[in-house]
C-alpha cells in the first residue's frame, strides 16, 4: 500500500460527470472486477473499490443521472449526455456505497487485468452484503 492515498480522476467522455477517487490501494496491485450482467457487458464495466476510499461524483444540476436494473438495488451512474457508464452506487439508510468504472478513470491503464464476477449468482440480500464489506463507503455527490 502507498503511504499516502492516490487521488484518481476520471469521469464521463463529455465532462458532464466527473470523479475523484482517493484510495491506499496501489492501482496497478487492485484487479478490477468484469461483471458479467449485460448491462456491465455492454458497457465494458470493469469495478473498483476500497471500503477505505473516498468518491467524489461532480455532475450538472439536474440530478445525479441513474439507471436501475437486475435488482432494482443498485443505481448506476451513466452520463445522459455520452451515454458513459462512470459509477455504481448503493443507498443504505443515510449511507451512500459505491464502486468505480476503472474504464472512466485517466489512469485506467494503471490497473492489473479484470477477472470476471457473477453478482447476478448472488440474492439481493447477499449482494447489499457484499457491498457494505467492499465497496467504498465514503461517497458524495455534488453539483458541479
Amino acid at each position: 500500500m502507498p503511504s499516502t492515498p492516490t487521488l484518481l480522476h476520471g469521469g464521463c467522455h463529455c465532462g458532464s460527470l466527473a470523479l475523484a477517487f482517493s484510495t491506499a490501494l496501489e492501482p496497478m496491485q487492485t484487479t478490477p472486477r468484469a461483471c458479467d450482467c449485460s448491462f456491465c457487458r455492454a458497457h465494458g464495466a470493469a469495478w473498483v473499490s476500497d471500503p477505505g476510499g473516498h468518491l467524489a461524483i461532480h455532475h450538472r444540476p439536474e440530478r445525479l443521472p441513474t439507471y436501475r436494473q437486475g435488482s432494482l438495488t443498485a443505481q448506476f451512474v451513466v452520463c445522459n449526455d455520452c451515454g458513459v457508464l462512470v459509477a455504481v452506487v448503493f443507498d443504505d439508510g443515510d449511507r451512500r456505497y459505491a464502486a468505480v468504472n476503472v474504464r472512466c478513470l485517466d489512469a485506467r491503464d494503471a490497473f492489473a487485468a479484470p477477472v470476471p464476477a457473477s453478482p447476478q449468482a448472488l440474492s439481493k440480500e447477499q449482494k447489499e452484503a457484499r457491498w457494505r464489506q467492499a465497496w467504498i463507503a465514503d461517497v458524495v455527490t455534488a453539483h458541479r
